[in-house]
């Protein structure tokens, strides 16, 4: 075992060893069907503390040849799998957070070098008869070890978009990165899987991606990947079963996220929570906002005071309960390229300040927490009549659903 060659399973035995573990193991098998194919390219995006980080330690676990973790996987739900044993503890794993060398480093150019090296390090110590002393070209080091093993790797990822966070302005130094990764993972062979997370999709620039080869899971297109975004409705009334907590108000305050799979013809709609604050809530007895443990209501507030046309009604709207129609197509993918209102709602999705419904093409504000860091983030605006306005949108609508009701009972 190495940093980040097969690196073990630790971080996968400490979920299971937590004092909340929900299963999340199917998505290994949606994975596997994917392996050594044209499709074996995928990057996931979601929110912070929506366990992008727990599925990279679980996909390490199950695929690396160093362990053999039948003993943590055989009891979950992958084992029921036609490709459970196919698959498993069969593939050299290089696992990597890419902001490790992003916060270690002092521009790109170090960042790569540092990153190469590192990874380079590992094979070396992996296969030393096998990577050339000297090497400096992680390409060339992993066509060497691939060459004689005949052994792909899977290939994880976390915070892959980590330089579009920090080096927003930079426009360089993310072409660099983006052209780094294509030529590390498109069309090698000794790739069989490259499984990447973030916040953010894949940049565009223009018309084009520099990794086209991607199939792209979002939270405004989570499609089969869905299931897999949060906790479930189901998995959640089972954890207020257990720790005997008021479900109704677990509802309330974490539930909102919606997102669309396909299942056959027919969209399938998952209500989803947020994880983390789930299992805050459940431990701790006490329903609360626990969002500003990972990110502070500055984070919106930067976003929200933005003067697009519209924003400030829109934001208003929502805050009264209502739904706001969008448009996620000229989003760029980033966080600095905004032409209109649209793109600066599409970034709140992706950052989990917004929830998108699929079927209506609308936004509104997901629950409880969230709407709490809104209420923060405005009160240190100089948005003195939103609250009023907030106000009057909730009694207007309330009185409209009231009218509606009465003239459906006639």
């Amino acid at each position: 075992m190495g940093s980040y060659l097969n690196p073990g399973c630790k971080g996968f035995e400490e979920s299971l060893n937590s004092a909340i573990y929900v299963d999340k193991t199917g998505l290994i098998e949606k994975i596997n069907a994917v392996v050594n194919t044209r499709q074996k390219y995928i990057c996931v995006s979601r929110p912070r503390r929506f366990g992008k980080s727990m599925a990279t330690d679980m996909l390490a676990a199950y695929y690396d040849q160093s362990v053999d973790t039948a003993r943590l996987f055989d009891t979950l739900q992958i084992a029921k799998a036609e490709t459970y044993q196919k698959y498993r503890n069969q593939y050299d794993v290089l696992k990597v957070n890419m902001q490790e060398f992003l916060s270690m480093t002092h521009s790109m150019d170090e960042m790569l070098a540092v990153f190469q090296k590192r990874m380079i390090a590992d094979l070396k110590r992996g296969y030393p008869d096998y990577v050339m002393d000297g090497e400096d070209s992680l390409v060339f080091a992993m066509k060497d070890v691939y060459a004689h093993t005949k052994c792909p790797f899977i290939i994880l990822i976390d915070e892959w978009d980590c330089l579009f966070r920090e080096y927003k302005q930079d426009k360089e130094a993310q072409k660099k990165y983006l052209d780094f990764l294509r030529v590390w993972m498109k069309d090698q062979e000794y790739v069989a899987l490259a499984y990447m997370t973030g916040i953010l999709p894949i940049k565009k620039y223009g018309s084009h991606s520099a990794l086209n080869m991607f199939t792209e899971y979002s939270m405004t297109n989570p499609r089969e990947m869905a299931e897999f975004f949060g906790f479930t409705e189901e998995e959640v009334h089972a954890l207020c079963a257990t720790y005997k907590r008021n479900f109704e108000e677990a509802q309330a305050w974490y539930d909102g996220y919606e997102l669309v799979a396909m299942d056959g013809e027919n969209p399938k709609i998952y209500s989803m929570y947020s994880p983390k604050s789930v299992v805050d809530a459940m431990l701790s007895g006490l329903y609360d906002n626990y969002w500003n443990q990972t990110e502070t209501y500055e984070a919106l507030k930067i976003y929200i005071q933005m003067n697009f046309d519209g924003l400030k009604d829109a934001i208003v709207r929502m805050l009264a309960g209502d739904r706001v129609e969008i448009n996620t197509g000229t989003f760029s993918n980033d966080m600095t390229t905004f032409q209109n209102r649209d793109d600066v709602l599409t970034l709140l999705v992706h950052l989990g300040y917004l929830s998108y419904h699929w079927m209506d093409k609308t936004v509104s504000i997901p629950n409880k927490e969230v709407s709490q860091e809104y209420v923060n983030a405005i009160s240190t605006m100089d948005w003195h009549e939103v609250i009023d306005s907030v106000e009057a949108s909730k009694n207007l609508l309330e009185s409209t659903t009231t009218e509606r009701q009465k003239r459906i009972r006639v």
